[in-house]
């Protein structure tokens, strides 16, 4: 069957970058068309405007992939079944997992590829659309952030109540450090300012109290330079910073923000369980997409693909939701992310055993 595999493995790739092409084109032509006003208003330049189209169709192409990959499935094989080669191949002696094998390449390759677009790739995409957004689309930017809570050292803890980014500036700052449960140290300041001169933060109108055996030592001023393991950028991040990273350097941003105990870090490991769980979502939906299709039909393959449109639609879905849960704080998120490849996976076994085939 070598030559029948190099066939369906050549017929299922070009299928598949077909749709891509086809739904990517369609969603950009819709989105030129919303945003066109935008763009006349406030004159983008038209090299920006391709360039926002191509990152944005990156973004749409890792986004419609379950789609894309079972809608080619199911095209590929319910044209096989349709021209009664599949009833020729297994009357042939040849099994229904060996049939499988040139589907389960192709899918494999797909899944590789998005498994690398997704790790070095689409980040940067990803910010590309969310700058041009922010520069030309008169998007609100988030003005400030407040109770924000920070480990800055092994035993050091930041807070801001408020913080502008446009200035520089946190309202109300405390800097405590804490021995065994104890406090050792606090450091108290109406504002924190980042001095671009010393590449510092400065505190003013601060007051300090340093706790020992005998009592305590109290002492205040006006300006005090401080050296925080941290910067402006980490405050002045976008919502979907996560996103705009590559792996390696998601990898990175957890460990400081483990570091430093922050709060949001759990968006951060939830990002880096996606985008390895995505790829193996191209070889389960094309498992499924074989079974339902490989039976011929008197009505065509046009119900097929429309039951390929609806379980993408419901295995996005679940995706969604789930990650919405895991991002919520669940238990165990890795559990979460992995729920619709585990569904689907089951579902999927279960075809297997009792549709005919």
């Amino acid at each position: 069957m070598k030559l029948l595999d190099k066939l369906i493995i050549k017929d299922f790739l070009k299928t598949y970058f077909f749709v891509v092409l086809m739904l990517i084109l369609i969603v950009l032509v819709l989105d030129f068309t919303e945003k066109n006003d935008a763009f006349i208003r406030n004159k983008v330049p038209a090299s920006e405007i391709l360039k926002y189209m191509a990152n944005y169709g990156l973004y749409l192409n890792n986004l419609l992939t379950p789609i894309t990959v079972f809608i080619s499935v199911i095209f590929i094989t319910s044209k096989m079944a349709g021209r009664t080669e599949i009833v020729a191949i297994l009357s042939s002696g040849t099994s229904f997992i060996r049939m499988l094998l040139p589907f389960f390449i192709g899918a494999s390759l797909i899944g590789a590829a998005s498994f690398l677009l997704n790790g070095w790739v689409l980040p940067g995409a990803t910010a590309g659309v969310t700058e041009f957004k922010t520069r030309y689309l008169e998007e609100t930017k988030f003005y400030n952030e407040s109770n924000i809570h920070i480990k800055v050292a092994p035993d050091v803890y930041a807070y801001i109540s408020r913080y502008y980014p446009s200035g520089n500036m946190g309202y109300n700052f405390t800097l405590e450090q804490i021995r065994d449960g104890e406090l050792v140290a606090k450091l108290s300041a109406d504002r924190i300012v980042w001095d671009t001169a010393i590449n510092s933060w400065t505190a003013k109108n601060w007051k300090m109290r340093v706790l020992h055996e005998r009592g305590e030592d109290y002492t205040t001023g006006d300006n005090l330079d401080t050296l925080l393991s941290i910067r402006p950028d980490d405050f002045d991040l976008p919502s979907n910073h996560h996103e705009t990273l590559t792996l390696p350097e998601l990898s990175r941003q957890i460990q400081v923000l483990e570091d430093r105990g922050a709060d949001n870090v759990n968006y951060y490991r939830i990002e880096r369980y996606v985008r390895y769980m995505s790829p193996f979502a191209a070889v389960i939906l094309t498992f499924i997409g074989v079974i339902l299709s490989s039976k011929k039909t008197r009505g065509g393959s046009g119900f097929q693909i429309a039951l390929g449109f609806m379980l993408a639609f419901v295995y996005i879905i679940l995706f969604l939701l789930s990650r919405t849960f895991a991002e919520a704080g669940t238990t165990y998120p890795i559990l979460a992310i992995w729920l619709p490849n585990v569904v689907f996976a089951v579902t999927g076994l279960v075809l297997y055993k009792t549709v005919p085939r």
